[in-house]
């Protein structure tokens, strides 16, 4: 008898006060997985960012009955990015699944990420065509994609969030990493593998309120032009040119004018503008200076990204 060795397919999944959706989200996930059984063989690893509501409680009872289940709970929140990280360098998998636990991505496209892996791309995504959300948020989002990628180094896909599959070769180098705050769409991009999109409608939540406000957004879109873009140095470089520039064409009108006027008054306005236009500008290049530098140290410190505190069918890690 001859036995037929599967590929096994891990699918990564951060969940944070998702209670609400977990059941849905594991029956659709088995219906979509039993259609791939004859294939594939499937792990589904949960990261838990210190959930305050009955999230682990009921991961740990479906881990019991599915020994597919794999899961660590953080000792605190280690946010969205760290907590995808985790998962991977858990997961087992020849390819990795990233998908959210809210269900506005379908698990249904598993099907066509895995038909693309198959020719040999090792990054597939997701692209988002339509949002079930307000029109001035996804017009927001659109803008801040092509914001991050017109300035980026590298060219991140515009419209794909953290739905993708990866190769466990991408995912190998993603794990080596230890970028401060990373920004994973970015770095994998940087990465170069071959990939590809996959058009999709993203869906409104099943359940309860998103887990990624405004603030959040801006917070990681800051990331992805701190972590992949040196425009802002370049662009404080520029700036401090100019204004020097600036300066000295305005310092030699203002001594012609002197000497061709000199009964003129003291130009009591024009130099309290240019002093506090000068702290202002030097307030801002500070801080992006500054914050580039804080990822520096952030790497130097070298502390681990998230600290386990209970886990589910593996052994504790850090």
């Amino acid at each position: 008898m001859i036995h037929i060795v599967k590929e096994l397919v891990s699918i990564c999944i951060p969940v944070m006060n998702e209670g609400k959706n977990i059941d849905s989200l594991y029956d659709r996930l088995i219906e979509v997985t039993k259609k791939l059984a004859d294939e594939y063989e499937f792990e589904f690893i949960f990261s838990d960012n210190n959930s305050n509501d009955d999230t682990w409680e009921k991961l740990f009872q479906l881990g019991l009955s599915d020994v597919r289940i794999r899961g660590v709970r953080f000792t605190k929140n280690v946010g969205f990015q760290e907590s995808i990280l985790a998962n991977l360098s858990i997961a087992s998998g020849h390819a990795m699944v990233q998908i959210d636990a809210d269900l506005q991505d379908p698990p249904e496209l598993l099907v066509h990420f895995l038909q693309e892996w198959k020719k040999g791309f090792k990054v597939v995504y997701g692209v988002r065509v339509s949002r079930n959300e307000k029109p001035w948020t996804s017009m927001f989002r659109k803008v801040g994609y092509r914001f991050v990628g017109r300035i980026s180094d590298v060219a991140i896909p515009n419209d794909a969030g953290d739905f993708r599959l990866i190769d466990r070769d991408v995912r190998d180098k993603l794990i080596q990493s230890r970028t401060p705050r990373p920004y994973i769409r970015g770095m994998i991009a940087d990465f170069g593998f071959p990939s590809i999109g996959i058009p999709y409608s993203r869906n409104a939540r099943v359940a309860d309120k998103s887990k990624f406000p405004l603030r959040k957004v801006l917070h990681l879109g800051l990331d992805g032009i701190l972590n992949h873009s040196t425009w802002p140095l370049r662009f404080s470089t520029f700036s401090g040119i100019f204004i020097l520039c600036s300066s000295f064409l305005l310092s030699t009108y203002y001594l012609i004018l002197k000497l061709l006027n000199p009964g003129l008054p003291q130009g009591f306005a024009s130099i309290h503008i240019l002093v506090l236009t000068g702290i202002g500008l030097n307030s801002f290049f500070l801080g992006v200076i500054g914050d580039y530098l804080n990822r520096i140290y952030i790497i130097l410190r070298n502390e681990p990204r998230y600290i386990v505190e209970e886990s589910i069918n593996i052994r504790k890690q850090t």
